[in-house]
């Protein structure tokens, strides 16, 4: 496999546009979610046990993100009989956690054919020549790759975590303001650092006790 076929999307570029059969039929991305922020995601195979408790994890956050404008997209190397034989299954058999009868119901891809895989950078041959990892990856409304992260296909994602940035981005984007390490909503955010001298010498005089030097001022959000 080139090295070309596995390129992983770098934060800032347009999302890889794609054409793709789904559980819940075709998608046409980006085209299809404009205006809407998309967490789209891999997992290595359909009736396997790490993928089945994060596929019940998202659906139990499902109702939050849209609430944030999200939508989900799923995808594996697998077929469109083979994923909603598993997505059956996870609704009738699987108990997790204080979850039962779940019902998937964001799309997820087909990918028999790796085309998608292969434009996201989701198959890593070193970790497997014909399963994706677990990649997230956030695109904004706009379709501009925003932030990604990838987990080994031994290790289940941390549901919180996908949830707290994708409310940090929104809170940047909304405001104009970075947030500092484990942020959480209602947490103080930090302002841009000025960037001359007389800006550092008023951001300071402005901001008092929430500027632990010039280059580093908290404040509360209006809210």
């Amino acid at each position: 496999m080139s090295e070309e076929s596995i390129r992983i999307p770098l934060i800032g570029e347009p999302a890889p546009a794609f054409r793709a059969n789904t559980t819940n039929g075709p998608i046409n991305f980006p085209e299809d979610y404009k205006g809407k922020w998309v967490i789209l995601f891999s997992h290595p195979a359909d009736f396997t046990p790490v993928c089945t408790t994060e596929f019940m994890s998202f659906a139990a956050i499902q109702d939050d993100l849209k609430k944030l404008n999200t939508e989900l997209i799923g995808l594996s190397i697998d077929s469109n009989y083979s994923h909603i034989a598993w997505l059956r299954t996870i609704k009738e058999k699987v108990k997790f956690r204080n979850w039962s009868n779940v019902d998937i119901t964001f799309p997820v891809i087909a990918d028999l054919k790796m085309d998608v895989a292969k434009k996201y950078g989701m198959l890593q041959p070193a970790a497997s020549e014909t399963q994706a990892v677990r990649a997230v990856f956030f695109i904004d409304p706009k379709g501009i790759m925003r932030a990604l992260i990838y987990y080994p296909l031994s290790n289940g994602r941390n549901f919180d975590e996908i949830v707290r940035l994708l409310k940090a981005m929104q809170t940047s984007d909304k405001y104009g303001v970075a947030t500092p390490a484990d942020w959480r909503p209602g947490e103080d955010v930090i302002i841009p650092p000025p960037g001359t001298a007389q800006l550092a010498k008023e951001r300071v005089a402005e901001h008092g006790d929430k500027c632990v030097d010039w280059f580093l001022c908290f404040k509360k959000l209006d809210q």
